[in-house]
């Protein structure tokens, strides 16, 4: 059961934050917070105690504008420590999803907060725990569509596509637009299998179905999609695909 601090510096909204959170038969506790200098004292204590203490904390419910410091430096902060608790953004502001993905955030909640809403941030919360993986990388990107947030897995993705500072990311379901450069996201997901195969697209290795090599030019078959190679990218995605078959 998920330990929790909830952190608003609205006293009504924290409050019904706080009644949501204690009537989750997932949650232990849930304590409050009305500032960000508050929260960090907490927090500070909670380290010190350490995972199995009385003042441990499993994930921070963050809104974002507080005076003072916002929910967003707080979480700067946290990711300076060695095995922070995991953050959850509460906001009434759709702007900041891209900050919270950078921050590693593992959801991004919109006020006015619904019970099923909160209920499902809680199930990723307590996935990352039963995982043993507090400050892993985020295994979701948020997408914004139409005001709603949606948190798509990276293992759904097929395929990137530039498209100026923005990139494309396809998947079985359609595709989505997000506000981050693709060599961004090339550096972030290396270690997930993708990799660059033009100027214009990164690829999963693992979601090629062909590889096809026809007069110098080279091109890959995602699904039901055609993928040019660049030369420069040729030789190396070969070798790639080749240790990815063996492995």
């Amino acid at each position: 059961m998920l330990r929790v601090l909830a952190v608003d510096d609205e006293e009504p909204a924290l409050a019904e934050l706080l009644y949501l959170l204690r009537s989750d038969p997932r949650v232990r506790s849930a304590e409050g917070a009305t500032d960000a200098t508050e929260a960090l004292r907490r927090i500070g204590r909670a380290l010190e105690a350490g995972p199995d203490g009385e003042d441990a904390i499993d994930v921070v419910f963050l809104d974002i504008h507080m005076a003072g410091l916002t929910g967003l430096d707080v979480a700067r902060l946290l990711a300076g420590f060695a095995r922070p608790p995991l953050v959850v953004f509460v906001t009434a502001h759709e702007g900041f999803a891209v900050q919270a993905f950078d921050l590693e955030a593992v959801d991004y909640v919109l006020k006015p907060v619904r019970g099923e809403r909160l209920a499902e941030a809680i199930r990723r919360v307590r996935e990352q725990v039963h995982a043993a993986a507090p400050g892993a990388p985020s295994d979701q990107i948020p997408v914004e569509l139409g005001g709603v947030t949606r948190f798509v897995p990276i293992g759904d993705i097929a395929y990137v596509e530039a498209q100026g500072d923005y990139a494309r990311l396809h998947t079985a379901d359609g595709s989505h637009l997000v506000r981050i450069p693709l060599s961004t996201l090339e550096e972030r997901w290396a270690a997930r299998g993708f990799v660059r195969i033009h100027r214009s697209h990164l690829v999963a290795l693992d979601r090629i179905d062909e590889l096809r090599m026809d007069g110098g030019a080279t091109t890959v078959r995602v699904g039901t999609a055609e993928l040019a190679v660049s030369r420069r990218h040729a030789r190396q995605l070969r070798e790639l695909l080749m240790r990815h078959v063996r492995g």
